[in-house]
This record gives structure tokens, sequence and C-alpha cells, in this order.
């Protein structure tokens, strides 16, 4: 909607509506019909005293019409002026435009300018009745006809703001979603490079020591391989100091390097032993022949399990899980089952700040993680990570 910035009577935009820039099609039909009537009328009907001024006043006021949701209270006072002049008996079109120019009016106009508007449309209708003798029916027809269409554009109006308010909330708090789960992968990205930094450093650490260590052994006639090995320490030496600086950009404020070394499958009994020592009680189910792992991979599966149960123990209150790890040719599975209250209302896939560290995780090795419903009826974290490098 337009507002005329220097008179009272243009209406302002209504947040959340359409701005009209030109007259709607429907608006031009139904002017275009009040016109026609408008003609028919003043051609028609002996009671018009003077064809030409019912045409020249009425059919301009009622092409006016065409212009209701861009300027409601103009168009309104226009029509009510044309109404009293070629229309004081309220028998043609002219009333008829009064009534779709109170719902206009409760629809596009904001307090206190829709007050204003009724004010326009049904004091001179009003004040017309009284010079000619108001009758109790008269009131009612105001009421009927004026007040009534008024207060259905009223009411209508009302109830767009309140579906464009309940939408916009709902965007805010989709963004806001959005934000805060951008945040929490971030923050899960920096917390697993701080636990690779940790597998590789002391990787490199043994690369350091193990070549320092054949270097000594080696006797004069190996000069050239000894000076080779000592290129490949004083590498080494460089990058594990880089490491370092690299944990200098990802620690917090005030965490120091951990000294104990990263958990892996390993520690998975303890872990449930740790889980089970409570109300839950929690099994451990190991199927196939259990395979050396690369550090990252036998890390990122201690920590999904964790999660697993971490989420059994605290957000579903489940009284059983099991932990099921199945290794594979190519593959290692991780699954953690509890009959706890089942996944949130969003549905599957959906899950806290700990799916989200999962999924880094497993992104991170390209493998695939699940979470659904379990047979139970609680959660089910299925989680596949390759075990075995890509060309």
């Amino acid at each position: 909607m337009t507002s005329s910035a220097g008179s009272s009577l243009a209406a302002p935009a209504v947040a959340g509506a359409r701005t009209w820039t030109r007259p709607p099609r429907l608006d031009v039909a139904l002017a275009t019909a009040f016109v026609a009537m408008t003609i028919a009328e003043a051609v028609l009907n002996g009671d018009v005293t003077s064809p030409v001024e019912h045409i020249g006043v009425a059919g301009v006021a009622m092409a006016a019409v065409a212009w209701r949701r861009i300027y409601p209270l103009t168009v309104a006072l226009v029509a009510v002026c044309a109404n009293l002049v070629v229309n004081p008996n309220h028998e043609f079109a002219t009333l008829l435009s009064l009534v779709l120019l109170c719902y206009t009016v409760g629809v596009e106009t904001l307090p206190p300018r829709n007050y204003a508007g009724l004010v326009i449309l049904l004091v001179p209708f009003l004040g017309g009745m009284a010079l000619q003798g108001m009758e109790p029916s008269d009131l009612g027809a105001a009421l009927v006809f004026l007040v009534g269409p008024w207060s259905v554009g009223t009411a209508v109006r009302q109830r767009s703001a309140h579906a464009a308010e309940a939408i916009a909330r709902a965007d805010r708090l989709q963004r806001d979603r959005e934000l805060e789960v951008a945040r929490v992968a971030a923050e899960e990205r920096t917390r697993i490079a701080r636990e690779l930094h940790d597998i590789v450093s002391h990787s490199i650490s043994v690369v350091t020591i193990q070549t320092q260590a054949v270097r000594r052994r080696l006797g004069p006639d190996h000069a050239a391989e000894a000076a080779d090995l000592a290129a490949v320490e004083a590498t080494a030496r460089g990058a594990l100091a880089e490491m370092r600086r690299l944990f200098g950009v990802l620690r917090a404020d005030g965490e120091a390097a951990s000294l104990a070394p990263q958990p892996g499958l390993g520690e998975l009994r303890r872990l449930v032993e740790q889980a089970g020592s409570g109300d839950l009680r929690v099994r451990l189910v190991v199927e196939g022949e259990p395979v050396a792992l690369p550090p990252g991979i036998d890390l990122a599966a201690y920590r999904i399990a964790q999660e697993g149960l971490t989420n059994a123990l605290r957000h579903s209150g489940a009284s059983e899980a099991t932990v099921r790890v199945r290794y594979g040719p190519a593959s290692l599975g991780i699954e953690v089952d509890d009959d706890g209250a089942g996944l949130p209302a969003q549905g599957p896939g959906t899950g806290g700040h700990g799916l989200v560290g999962i999924r880094e995780r497993v992104a991170l090795y390209g493998g695939t993680v699940e979470l659904t419903r379990g047979p139970a009826g609680g959660v089910r974290l299925v989680a596949s990570l390759p075990v075995r490098e890509g060309p």
C-alpha cells in the first residue's frame, strides 16, 4: 500500500501486507461495475433528476473505488460526498459502495485511522437519516451495513497481522536455530581438531625418536644415509613445533595441552562399566575379529559410543542400552540402542549438540551416521566408519 506523506486521509501500509503500486484487477473490475450501475441508474431510473450530474458526480466517485486499497480514507471521503450530493435518500449504487469501503477501511488501515474512516463513513449517513426523521430500523441498518463490514475488516486485518507475526517469529527461530547449529558445528570441528592434533603430534614424535635411533646406529660407512635421516629428523621436529603452534590457535582460553593419550575402543569396556554403574544397564557386544585401527578412526568410534551412552543416560531416561561394535573387512560399525523415550517431536535425524559432533567426526572420515527409533521404542544410533584409506 502507498501512503500520501502530505495527507492524513491516505492510509499507511499495514505491516506484513502487500504494497500496492497500482490498483489490483479485482478493484478495477469492482469500480467498473459500480460505474456501469451508476450510468444505468442515470439513464433508466426516473427518480434521477439530472442524469448528467448523477453520472458526473457519482460516476467519478465510483471510479475512485479502484484505488480503495491504496487511499482508503480518501476514497471513502469522496464516496460519502458523492452519496450526499446525488443520493440523499440512499437509493442508488453509491450506498452499496459505502458498504465495501467500510470493509476496506477496517482491513487496510491501522488505528487511529481506521476509527477516523468509520466516522467519515458513518456520521454523514446517520446525519442524513436524522434530517429525514430517523427510525430505530435506520440505526440497525447502519450497524449492519456499515459498522458490520468495518468490524469484519478490522478482524481480518488483526488476524492477518497475527499470522504475519507468527510467520516472522518462526523465521527468526529458524534462523536462530541454524546459527546455533553452525556455531555448535564450528565448536565441534575445533574440538575434533584439538584431539587429532594430539594424535598427529604423538605420531610425529614417534617418527622423530625412531629416526634418531636409526641414525645413531649407523656407522661411518653410512654418512650419507645418516645425513638424510638427520634431515628427516629435523623436518619432523619442525613439524612438531608447528603442531604445537597450531594447538595454540585451537585451544580455548586457559586450556593447556593434554598429556593423557586420546581414548580408543580399547577403553570402551571401561566406558560401558562406568555408564552401567547406576540405574542404566549397559551391554557391550563385539562382532567380528578386532583389528588394529588408525588412531583417528579409533578415537572417532569411541566418541560415537560415548555420545550414544550419554544420550541414554541424560536425555532419554532409558533403563537398558546396548553398545554393539562390528568389525568388517572394510568398515567399522558402531551401534547404540536404548529403551528410553525415543526421538524428539521433530522426528528422525534430529539431535542435540552431541549428534552434531558425531556427524562432523563421521564426515571427516567419509562414513555414515543415522539416528532412528530403536526396536524397543527408544533411540538407535548407527554409524559406519571406513577402516581402509582411499587410493
